[in-house]
């Protein structure tokens, strides 16, 4: 019997489910049997196309059996069953994309921690919760040999060579405490009928019954198995045999998610092409959302087979958040990976459930409050179908969400529309990376003062998508962030400011040099003497530094500086005859400008140097 040593986030998760998780126990059976009827899919995926599986004995069934004087629940499948380095890989470790920043989060806090628990999905650690020791007999299908895992959740885990006559894993409980009323039948059978009733494989339950005869009096106790589930795959009901309680439920199963889903979408097309489709969105974001390794969410059956759950391929990436299952009527079993990629028949599918979903959040649209609980999960990634969908681009348009310097909460382009001016060329945006600074950016002076609304793109993709928008029924959007946005508000007032400060303009540029491009009158100033902005066609410092941290070089920009001709400060500057100051002070409005984009300053010292003396000259 070899001992090892669990992977430190397990640990951690193990330390959770032990002393922390009591108040939702009863997901460890949902959890087992889900795991279970996986094995189930994959073993009948390959009896149905892999010739090395066909000739196996199949008999698909999940068995639950439970001791009540030995305190110990058995659950046992026919699937694909583990050999030894399966059991390694999938009880020792947490293969799962996110697990460090999953740990990372955990607080301590037992409510907080079940809810980032559901969002996680725990698998089968959830044992724990109900259980002091764990036992795995497991043989894996077309091997010969059988192994046995064992622990008690505290640092390490055992395996040895065990017997088992057929393929499959059984997993034996032995329950503490806090899970004793899972050794009776009532206890099990009710958490079955509430999270496992559409597993599509019989969950058979064995059990001991009291007999009574004729007068009523005890004979003895009898060994009885019956079915525990209706073993019917939920999303080939019709619609309206399905309760709203049915469909939470089995979301519940496929996700491992604690809590009910935002919106559930189920469609069955029945025509050139047969399939069946059920998606949910969860009310909170998939942990791995943002991960390049992310588990993809949407299972893939062909006329109930399971065919996989690991094709990314299935929904575009943008909607990588969405759950749920494809059943097709047209593909063959044997699909493979490659052929998925190119299938015209799965193309269509993708495509006409992609319009689907999209359609049901324009309806969820409707209701403000639900809406804003979903951007705030996922309006991220429907700002990425923007730039990646250019069918559904304008389906996207009315779906994503916007803050503004105008209004509280989300803002559409629809509702910006609505309140534009008459008069008014452009729909305006500033983006940069933080929303309070950017709603005080001196940028958006002119445009506050003109009563003109522009919306705050915080969101580091903003920089990306927005430029590819171009515009928005027919209406161009504009970035405040590039010199020639404010070409929209000058006036001849304002070409007047500026040809009387061009010498002063003239001055500052050659004392500022290679770190701008150019020093130029502004109009959008109305308060604040500098701001800094960036030529139409080059990339702005948060873009640049958004590269860089993908590992991309960026050609060296520099940014424009903008004075206000009216502003007291310049004003002043246009009669100063003392060089060494006229200096100080046109490096300080660079500077200035510099800390209100959200730049670091390159020589810190010198700035307080500088700062100081004008300072002490005030004085």
């Amino acid at each position: 019997m070899a001992k090892h040593q669990f992977q430190t986030e397990v640990n951690q998760l193990l330390h959770l489910m032990i002393h922390s998780l009591y108040s939702n126990k009863e997901i460890f059976l949902r959890e087992l049997i889900s795991n279970a009827s996986d094995a189930l899919d994959k073993l009948k995926y390959l009896t149905l196309t892999d010739e090395k599986y066909k000739e196996l004995k199949f008999d698909p069934r999940i068995e639950i059996s439970f001791d009540s004087d030995k305190k110990t629940l058995t659950i046992k499948d026919s699937g694909i069953g583990m050999n030894q380095e399966d059991l390694v890989e999938h009880l020792g470790t947490i293969a799962k994309s996110g697990t460090k920043s999953f740990v990372e989060k955990l607080t301590g806090d037992a409510k907080k921690d079940s809810n980032l628990i559901g969002q996680f999905g725990v698998g089968f650690y959830a044992s724990y919760m109900v259980a002091d020791k764990v036992e795995v007999i497991t043989k894996k299908a077309g091997e010969n040999e059988a192994y046995s895992w064992i622990s008690d959740g505290k640092g390490e885990y055992e395996i040895a060579s065990a017997s088992r006559d057929e393929q499959g894993t059984t997993i034996i409980l032995h329950l503490n405490d806090e899970g004793k009323e899972y050794s009776s039948r009532w206890g099990v059978k009710s958490v079955i009928e509430k999270y496992s009733n559409h597993i599509p494989y019989p969950i058979f339950m064995e059990f001991k019954e009291k007999e009574y005869d004729d007068k009523g009096e005890e004979k003895g106790e009898v060994q009885k198995r019956e079915q525990a589930n209706a073993a019917t795959a939920l999303w080939k009901l019709s619609k309206s045999d399905i309760k709203e309680q049915e469909y939470n439920d089995f979301y519940k199963t496929i996700s491992h998610d604690n809590e009910d889903p935002m919106l559930c979408v189920h469609t069955k097309a029945e025509g050139t092409l047969e399939y069946t489709t059920l998606f949910y969105v969860p009310k909170k974001a998939p942990m791995d959302l943002y991960r390049v390794d992310y588990k993809a969410g949407v299972k893939l059956y062909v006329k109930r087979v399971f065919i996989t759950d690991e094709e990314k391929e299935l929904l575009p990436t943008y909607l990588r958040f969405v759950r749920g299952i494809i059943d097709s009527e047209d593909l063959p079993l044997n699909v493979s990976r490659e052929i998925l990629q190119q299938n015209r028949i799965l193309a269509n599918i993708k495509s006409a459930s992609v319009k689907k979903i999209l359609s049901e959040l324009k309806k969820l649209s409707k209701d403000s409050e639900k809406y804003a609980e979903f951007i705030k999960e996922y309006n991220r990634p429907l700002k990425e179908g923007l730039y990646q969908d250019f069918t559904n681009k304008e389906e996207l348009l009315e779906l994503v969400r916007f803050k503004s310097n105008k209004v509280d909460g989300w803002v559409s382009l629809a509702e910006y529309k609505d309140r534009m001016k008459a008069d008014q060329k452009a729909i305006y945006y500033i983006t940069g990376e933080n929303e309070n600074n950017l709603k005080n950016s001196p940028l958006l002076e002119a445009y506050k003062t003109k009563d003109i609304e522009v919306l705050i793109m915080a969101d580091e993709i903003d920089e990306i998508v927005i430029p590819s928008i171009g515009s928005y029924k027919e209406t161009e959007l504009k970035s405040v962030n590039r010199t020639d946005t404010a070409d929209d508000l000058k006036s001849e007032k304002d070409e007047t400011a500026a040809k009387e400060i061009e010498e002063t303009l003239k001055k500052m540029k050659e004392i500022l040099g290679e770190d701008v491009k150019d020093v130029k009158a502004s109009v959008r100033l109305s308060d604040s003497p500098s701001c800094l902005v960036v030529d139409q066609n080059d990339p702005t410092a948060q873009m640049a530094h958004m590269f860089r941290a993908m590992g991309q070089e960026m050609p060296k920009t520099l940014p424009i500086l903008e004075i206000n001709p009216t502003h007291p400060i310049v004003l002043k500057l246009k009669t100063m005859e003392d060089k060494e100051l006229f200096e100080d002070v046109t490096r300080l409005l660079f500077e200035q400008a510099m800390l209100l984009d959200g730049a670091i300053l390159k020589n810190p010292s010198e700035f307080a140097k500088r700062l100081n003396s004008i300072l002490s000259k005030a004085i």
